[in-house]
């Protein structure tokens, strides 16, 4: 493909001792971001992919073109009613970042406008413009977007580096100026006062842990409030404003423990009253409905139950709702005469409505075998209409509006898919993978209609296994070139993720860990028995915590996969944990276990971590994709694991990627989004033989 040979990283040996095992690091320096010769191979790097891939440049150009052809690029989202106004987000042709806009809204008025041709609607007032604040900028991200209960201003934060530390300012939406109120370093998310006149924030401490909520009052300068900061390094903390527009919630969350507490909107200088103290093990969520707080918790529940207590004076937990084993309660949104209940059962969501005057709770019924609904944002409490999203493998994104008292739902939008797209040339199914535990694993496969079953076809196998995030079925128009192309994409959802429950969390976490990677086999083990594909044709994809398992699966069982596709990977994920200095590691020692202090949780890591296990052997074509600014997945994770494959495995096609003005999320601009997506797109269908 080239002549350019691959580049070699120097080899610096750093020594490590825990619990007396002495390791040498050789590629330790490359944590180092400032030392010009860590820039200097991750550049090499990049010129060496870019080298490797060159022969792919018209396909790339062919499913950019692909993608941007099938997407309406002026659109605009479903106008959400809050106040006196409905709210949306809409895209321009051309431009790479959403324009968030506003419009009144007439007295009584339930239904949102109509939506015309995607442009701008009558009588739009635009808030931001992402692509004014961007300007030049390589990257460009919102923090947190949000409108005073009042309507007359808006707090916004703003990213241009991609290591998600923000600076926060407010606008006055009457006027249109900014007012002088800044804050460097927030974090993501705040709240106001039920007057508008005070913003609570976040600020993150050295190891980038959410650890202080602020209160600031508008027009003050430098007399900004410490309301809660958290000491105790498992922690993270979060805030928020009811949907009742009453209550100021301040979320303290560790992996397996939380707290909740609140502060009435309309005395914000009020301290802070805790709705139950910690008890390590125990979860909980809070949600303000009329004269109680709804609480949902795992407390004797494994997947949760709701229960509520007074909301003048916090005490006894009353049950609303009993645990049901199997039935994993994920989320409740209280309205002033229904409860609407997000929850998992057999690996699939659903969202069950339970009236407050005398009718019967009833389960919103879908049409798919496989689907993934939820919540969408319903931003006023005193309502009959609930906003929901819904989408399957086959269907796009679709928002619905239901209509509580009657069950009926009412479709919104349809995402639309430009050109000749027609959603009966794919068919999508549910299989069991069988563990080697003899646990049943359920996988996720779309294909072309008619793909055949008899090994010939490639196929794209995703993964993640963490976090009891749940990989629900997503619809993708990038994926279109895939599946039109004739590969089968299918998503294993394994355990350390949720789609089974709480259960099936536990039991790919910490010293189960090794589930994950396995049930991630096994699923590929088991397209190549049903006929989907080969294991010469078989590509693994997988970011972040799923990049970990990439890592971990091409040392497990190289032998089945043809390629992978490691997107911000985790693969140095034992020296991450052992080092607490680094962002996120304490509050991750309830995932993965405490390397530092236990033996058993360090051999367990030691046995499974990407970089520690690399040997002298053939491994399937890589493509590791990352970020220099990634604060969560740091770069220089990837970096080390090529720079150590180059060297145990020199005759395998290992390629790195890095982004060196993005984050965790990579490029920022959709446009720029596209093109790293076709870039993957392209590598994926030459390594399946389809270039």
């Amino acid at each position: 493909m080239t002549g350019v040979q691959p580049p070699t990283a120097k080899q610096v040996p750093h020594e490590r001792t825990h619990h007396g095992d002495t390791v040498v690091d050789e590629y330790f320096w490359l944590q180092d971001k400032e030392d010009p010769d860590t820039v200097a191979y991750l550049e090499a790097e990049n010129a060496f992919t870019t080298a490797a891939t060159a022969h792919l440049e018209g396909l790339r150009e062919t499913a950019f073109n692909e993608i941007k052809s099938r997407t309406k690029e002026t659109d605009l989202s479903v106008p959400t009613r809050k106040g006196g106004f409905w709210y949306y987000t809409r895209t321009e042709e051309g431009k790479q970042y959403g324009i968030h806009c506003r419009v009144p809204a007439a007295a009584g008025q339930s239904t949102p406008p109509e939506l015309g041709d995607g442009g701008a609607l009558p009588d739009e007032q635009i808030l931001l413009d992402g692509n004014e604040l961007a300007g030049d900028s390589e990257f460009f991200a919102l923090g947190t977007f949000d409108i005073s209960p009042d309507s007359r201003r808006l707090a916004y934060s703003t990213d241009f580096a991609g290591d998600e530390r923000f600076t926060l300012r407010v606008k006055d939406l009457e006027t249109g100026e900014l007012l002088p109120d800044t804050v460097e370093d927030a974090f993501y998310g705040s709240a106001w006062s039920g007057d508008g006149s005070t913003l609570f924030y976040i600020t993150v401490d050295e190891a980038w842990r959410p650890n202080r909520i602020w209160r600031h009052a508008l027009g003050t300068t430098g007399e900004d409030v410490i309301v809660h900061e958290e000491t105790d390094e498992r922690f993270w903390v979060g805030v928020d404003l009811t949907r009742s527009e009453r209550f100021i919630l301040i979320d303290i969350h560790s992996k397996v423990t939380s707290e909740v507490l609140v502060i009435p909107a309309d005395a914000p200088t009020s301290p802070p009253l805790s709705i139950a103290p910690r008890r390590q093990g125990i979860e909980y969520s809070v949600e303000h409905h009329g004269h109680r707080f709804l609480i949902l918790h795992n407390d004797g529940a494994e997947d949760f139950a709701l229960s509520y207590t007074s909301a003048d004076a916090p005490g006894a937990w009353i049950t609303l709702i009993e645990h049901e084993p199997g039935t994993r309660l994920l989320g409740v949104d209280a309205f002033s005469g229904h409860l609407v209940v997000s929850l998992r059962r057999d690996g699939l969501t659903g969202i069950r409505v339970v009236p407050l005057h005398g009718a019967a709770p009833y389960d919103i019924a879908f049409p798919e075998p496989i689907y993934s609904a939820g919540p969408e944002a319903n931003l006023e409490y005193d309502t009959t209409s609930f906003r929901l999203h819904y989408v399957s493998l086959v269907t796009p994104d679709s928002v619905f509006d239901c209509n509580l008292d009657s069950g009926e739902l009412t479709l919104r939008k349809q995402k639309p898919v430009l050109g000749d797209f027609d959603p009966a040339r794919y068919e999508q199914h549910r299989e069991w993978a069988l563990a080697e535990d003899g646990t049943r694993v359920p996988i996720s496969i779309v294909a072309r209609t008619g793909t055949p079953r008899d090994g010939s076809a490639p196929a794209v196998l995703y993964g993640y296994g963490s976090y009891e995030a749940s990989m629900d079925p997503w619809f993708s128009i990038a994926r279109l070139s895939l599946l039109d192309r004739g590969v089968v994409f299918a998503v294993a959802h394994i355990r350390g993720g949720g789609e089974m429950g709480r259960r099936w969390y536990d039991e790919g976490k910490l010293l189960a860990k090794k589930n994950t990677f396995t049930d991630f086999v096994a699923s590929a083990e088991h397209l190549v028995k049903a006929g989907w594909t080969s294991s010469d044709k078989l590509v693994a994809r997988g970011g972040s915590a799923g990049g970990l398992l990439m890592g971990a699966v091409a040392n497990l069982a190289p032998e089945s996969f043809t390629a992978i596709v490691a997107q911000v990977p985790f693969v140095d994920a034992l020296n991450t944990i052992l080092d607490p200095s680094l962002p996120l590691t304490v509050t991750e020692w309830e995932e993965w276990g405490n390397p530092l202090e236990d033996p058993e949780v360090y051999a367990y890591m030691k046995s499974y971590t990407p970089y520690e296990n690399l040997t002298a052997r053939p491994y399937p074509a890589i493509l590791a994709v990352t970020s220099l600014n990634d604060t969560r997945v740091l770069y220089h994770e990837p970096a080390k694991w090529v720079a150590r494959l180059r060297i145990l495995s020199p005759n395998s096609d290992v390629l790195l990627k890095t982004e060196m003005g993005a984050g965790h999320g990579g490029p920022s601009g959709r446009y720029d989004a596209w093109r790293e997506e076709a870039f993957i797109t392209a590598w994926v269908l030459d390594r399946v033989g389809l270039a």
